[in-house]
């Protein structure tokens, strides 16, 4: 098995999907970030609408919270919702402001179709599931990012513009969140399915809903692409 520094459960629901993820972490979008060619609109695009989708993103985080059974688990989720509200959102804010868009504009703008597709989903594992179910539809966007703030980080053109958002996810900060979320999520794994958890007869469930999730975010991508 492919090992991961966010954990063994998310290496394995990753090696579950190999083409979804390739597609989802190695997209135009993403190539775009790294070699500076991405449309400065299109990643404006992107931005706003990945500030709503931080919100809802948030909010799910939130109900995960709330489905915690242990105190690590509460730890860990009240940890991400702080990175993603006054940190990682700081980012789209920041950013949007050099070019006149303020922070009201992007609380209230209209979402896409592929931004409602995917947080609606995310919301409904954890309304309908329970908390393995939220953190299979949430592990792609979390850990997904990370991967891909690393491999640009060393890849990426040096001049490129979009240096402060690979860096972003690239830094200490956020890795060490995520690896924090991968450790809890071993730990919850663990605890609901035991310590062979692919055998499990809830596995093949966790990975529909972490391959849906990936194949979310390959749309999300191309919803930005198309705000060129």
């Amino acid at each position: 098995m492919t090992h991961s520094p966010y954990g063994d459960t998310f290496a394995q629901l990753r090696a579950g999907c190999p083409v979804a993820w390739h597609a989802y972490t190695h997209h135009d979008f993403v190539n775009g970030l790294g070699n500076g060619t991405l449309p400065r609109a299109a990643f404006l695009h992107y931005l706003i609408q990945d500030y709503v989708f931080l919100v809802h993103f948030a909010r799910a985080w939130s109900l995960a919270l709330v489905k915690a059974e242990t105190l690590e688990e509460m730890t860990v989720c009240a940890a991400t919702i702080d990175a993603l509200v006054n940190h990682e959102m700081a980012l789209h804010v920041k950013t949007c402001a050099t070019e006149g868009i303020d922070e009201a504009t992007l609380f209230t703008a209209p979402e896409a179709f592929e931004n409602l597709a995917y947080t609606r989903y995310v919301m409904d594992a954890g309304l309908q599931g329970d908390f393995l179910d939220l953190m299979a539809a949430l592990a792609p966007c979390c850990f997904g990012y990370g991967e891909i703030g690393l491999r640009l980080e060393h890849s990426a053109d040096p001049d490129t513009p979009n240096r402060t958002w690979i860096e972003t996810y690239a830094a200490p900060d956020y890795q060490g969140v995520m690896s924090g979320v991968g450790q809890m999520m071993d730990q919850a794994v663990l605890r609901r399915l035991g310590d062979d958890p692919t055998s499990a007869v809830r596995w093949s469930q966790l990975q529909k809903r972490f391959t849906t999730a990936t194949r979310l975010e390959t749309a999300f991508w191309d919803m930005g692409l198309r705000g060129a």
